[in-house]
Parts: structure tokens; C-alpha cells; sequence
């Protein structure tokens, strides 16, 4: 569920939980069935007791009926998921063939976000902690001089399945095993020259963002396409 909805629900549930304690005639029922429509009709509910003070100084209790979204909600913000983030750059290779725009293009009509770009001349010493997995094999020094070897447009990309399906717009390691379609697939022959990287996984995503980039780097920001995105009906 995307941080847009979370903070949807969390304006609509702070000012109708406020709202319910004020006034007995707005009830927890309501409360809940708007997070609910809301947040998509996905949340479970639980119970909470709750005490109204009415208009002649008593109290009333009662069973306020609250999505565990509204429960959350009081007294602390939503912690809304993390954006998926990967990590993707385009070899000297890729950088010298004037790919820069072809392979950017391909992410953005996805309708993924760049959050962080910048054109770097790694030194081979870096290019050893990028690969460094890579490094009891016996191509990692030749892997290196490559990578070393020229400009490296490092970006950052988000959105949902940003990281599995940044891959899959990739292709597959080897550009004779890439299908039609994709950026290795069609636009590089072998794999010694396949022109971009991306993260394989959550944790591989997280390390290459920090080694690549400074925190102040990377940029939060809402799209004016993200509604048109991930839009809730």
C-alpha cells in the first residue's frame, strides 16, 4: 500500500478520532468505516473502550470500533512503509555508446521514480568494494579495471517492485540470454560489455545506495504522476 493512501487516512482518522471524543452522536462506527473506505476496504478492525464526556459533565463509555491503521493514529503518526529503492547504473560501455537517454527513458515510462543521479570516474579501489561478492572469482580483476575503466552514470530508482522488475527491464546477465524487449536484449551483444547493473535483492539495493551515494544525495519528493500510478479506486 503506498505512503499516498497511508497519509490520506492518517488526515481523515486524526480529525474524525478528535471529533469522536468531542461528540457522542459521532460514533466509532463512523470513524472506522471511514478509515476503512479510505484506506480501500482493507484494514482489520479491533475494539477500544473509549470514555465521552456528555454535554451535562458526565461520562459515557462506550466501544469504539477502530481499524488498526485509526488505532495507530492516536498520539503518533502512521509509520508508513519505506520506499522500495534500487540502485542502478550504466557502465562506462553504456555511457560511451550515448545510451544515457535510451536506458532513462525505459525506467521513467515504467513509471518508476529517479530519486538520485550523478556521473562518476570510480577508482579501481571502488570498484572493488562495488564487486566486492564477486571477488574469489576469476574475472573480478578484469570486472574491475572495466568498471574503473570510464564514466559510470549511477542513479537511484523507486517505486513499487522497483527492485525485481528493474531486473527484468535489464535482462538477463549474458545479452545472448536477454530477452527482445529488454535494455540488455536489445541493446548489448556480449557480457563482458552489457552496459548497466542493477541490485538483485533488498540488501544488495541498500549497500549500493550507501556506497554509492550520501544520504543528502537522494531525494524525497511526491510525482504528479503517482496518483495516476498507484491510485486507489
Amino acid at each position: 500500500m503506498s505512503s499516498q493512501v497511508y497519509r490520506s487516512a492518517s488526515r481523515t482518522v486524526r480529525a474524525l478520532l478528535s471529533a469522536s471524543r468531542r461528540s457522542p452522536l459521532l460514533s466509532g462506527r463512523t470513524v472506522a468505516a471511514a478509515t476503512i473506505t479510505t484506506l480501500g476496504g482493507k484494514v482489520p478492525s479491533f475494539y477500544e473502550r473509549v470514555d465521552y464526556k456528555n454535554s451535562a459533565g458526565g461520562w459515557i463509555s462506550g466501544v469504539l470500533a477502530v481499524p488498526a491503521a485509526a488505532y495507530m493514529l492516536q498520539g503518533q503518526e502512521v509509520s508508513a512503509a519505506e520506499p522500495e529503492r534500487t540502485f542502478i547504473a550504466i557502465k562506462p560501455d553504456g555511457v560511451q555508446r550515448g545510451l544515457i537517454a535510451e536506458i532513462l527513458s525505459r525506467f521513467e515510462r515504467k513509471g518508476y521514480k529517479l530519486v538520485a543521479i550523478k556521473l562518476v570516474l570510480p577508482s579501481k579501489e571502488f570498484a572493488q568494494k562495488h564487486y566486492h561478492d564477486l571477488k574469489d572469482r576469476p574475472f573480478f580483476d578484469g570486472l574491475c579495471d572495466f568498471l574503473s575503466s570510464g564514466p559510470v552514470l549511477a542513479m537511484v530508482w523507486e517505486g513499487e517492485g522497483v527492485i525485481k522488475y528493474g531486473r527484468k527491464l535489464i535482462g538477463a546477465t549474458d545479452p545472448q540470454k536477454s530477452e527482445p524487449g529488454t535494455i540488455r536484449g536489445d541493446l548489448a551483444v556480449v557480457v563482458g560489455r552489457n552496459i548497466i547493473h542493477g541490485s538483485d535483492g533488498p540488501e544488495t539495493a541498500k549497500d549500493e545506495i550507501a556506497l554509492w551515494f550520501e544520504p543528502t544525495e537522494l531525494v524525497s519528493y511526491t510525482s504528479n504522476a503517482e496518483k495516476w500510478l498507484y491510485g486507489v479506486n
